[in-house]
């Protein structure tokens, strides 16, 4: 079995070191030998280090390599939209079998490689696309299909779990925390894709689309990122009994008609420590899947860096190779369900919103009034500070978690209190998953 590699960066460096060091043990798995017969690059000079890659493989020519008649497998871990997408519906039109990492592209157009996987009768795999080196999308589109899942969530990105994990554990605020990830290698030069969630909402979209047979895509999915994230909000949660994550959240469920829909979703929220997902620190990914029979399942470990990401890719290849063998190819994309994506203002939602107030009688009541125009139901109050004395004068922390309520009527809540003239502001709004 004759591979086709495109791209031979971080992770395509370690498919090469694997497929070097354990050759003999992956032709034993397939039944036949699988060979590089080329690699795409954009600098075939560039100095590879001890990786054991035969310069006279290298090309610039990525589409003239996937074009040959020798080869049956197409892997490709450059990434992007463009050239990448043009490059994989070449391979899959041609009947070769394609396995990829480009949770981007999946993301944005998965539709179009699904089309032309079908056309082709080829298999498209893509398992290191979300969470490294776990296994969980074979398991959502195999082990599962015989289940119903009614909710994912998941901590799908290392990089925000690294800084959210630090900001809880010694109290430092987002830039410090930033800074220490970048330091240690946890995040990019420009981290906008992982702290701003552009990472983790790509990845849900993969999630949503496989959980509920369904095509959904990154523009699909309601985002926000941690950057808005203080010390005291974790400090808030923490008093709580709670710490805060980066959640992707994909949940099926009725709209207002009683129809079937999907809400796709990633943002910070506050999570009780009790919950599966508290205890996910450092850069680990852990994704907690709901399901009617099968109950609730838990994946849990590495979700990036070359080595795991190139673990998933050599998984699939061997699935792909195997497959080629035998003549088969591998069940088609199930996207029969076809449900509408509810948008994030319906989805049943709970805040968290700190308030600093005027210090003065009748504030709590006028606040309240707020959340009952908008048919908020309030769970708890919890005031910090002001003298309580009659007349007060003081500024005071009020601290509100609320019942569940349409995201949409929360969020007018929350407006109209910042127009208030006893709301000196709204210090911090999060949500709250997990039943706290």
């Amino acid at each position: 079995m004759r591979l086709a590699l495109l791209g031979c960066g971080t992770v395509g460096g370690e498919v090469v070191r694997l497929l070097h060091e354990q050759s003999a043990d992956l032709a034993a798995r397939i039944g036949a030998p699988l060979e590089i017969a080329g690699i795409a690059v954009r600098r075939p000079g560039r100095d590879r280090g001890d990786l054991p890659v035969d310069p006279a493989l290298l090309t610039t020519d990525a589409l003239g390599l996937i074009k040959r008649d020798d080869v049956d497998v197409v892997v490709e871990v450059v990434g992007g939209i463009e050239p990448a997408r043009g490059w994989l519906v070449e391979a899959l039109r041609a009947g070769k079998s394609v396995v990829t990492a480009n949770k981007a592209l999946l993301a944005e157009d998965g539709g179009t490689l699904h089309d032309a996987a079908a056309e082709g009768g080829a298999d498209l795999y893509y398992e290191a696309a979300v969470a490294g080196a776990i296994p969980l999308l074979r398991p959502l589109r195999e082990s599962l299909h015989g289940d119903r899942i009614s909710r994912v969530t998941g901590i799908v990105n290392g990089t925000t779990n690294f800084i959210l994990s630090a900001m809880d554990a010694t109290g430092a605020g987002f830039a410090e925390a930033l800074e220490e990830a970048t330091e240690l290698g946890y995040a990019e030069a420009d981290p906008t894709a992982d702290v701003e969630g552009f990472d983790a909402a790509a990845k849900a979209a993969i999630l949503a689309s496989l959980a509920f047979h369904t095509r959904v895509s990154a523009a699909d999915v309601h985002r926000e990122g941690i950057t808005e994230v203080t010390a005291a909000d974790v400090a808030s949660a923490r008093a709580m009994g709670c710490t805060i994550k980066l959640l992707c959240i994909a949940a099926r469920g009725a709209d207002a008609a009683g129809r079937e829909t999907v809400n796709v979703r990633v943002h910070p929220a506050m999570i009780p420590l009790g919950h599966p997902l508290a205890s996910v620190g450092d850069a680990f990914n852990a994704v907690f899947v709901e399901a009617e029979a099968a109950g609730q399942l838990m994946f849990y470990g590495r979700g990036a860096g070359g080595a795991p990401t190139a673990s998933a890719v050599l998984g699939d290849v061997v699935a792909v190779a195997r497959n080629r063998l035998a003549g088969v190819r591998a069940a088609s994309e199930s996207a029969y369900a076809d449900l509408p994506v509810r948008p994030m203002g319906e989805a049943l939602t709970r805040y968290h919103v700190s308030l600093d107030v005027a210090d003065r009688p009748g504030v709590l009541a006028a606040v309240a009034g707020v959340f009952a125009r908008h048919d908020v139901s309030i769970a708890t109050v919890r005031q910090a500070g002001g003298s309580g004395a009659p007349g007060g004068g003081a500024d005071a922390e009020l601290v509100i978690v609320t019942h569940v309520a349409p995201d949409a009527a929360l969020a007018a809540t929350v407006a109209e209190l910042r127009g208030l003239d006893i709301v000196r502001s709204v210090t911090s709004v999060l949500r709250v998953e997990g039943g706290v």
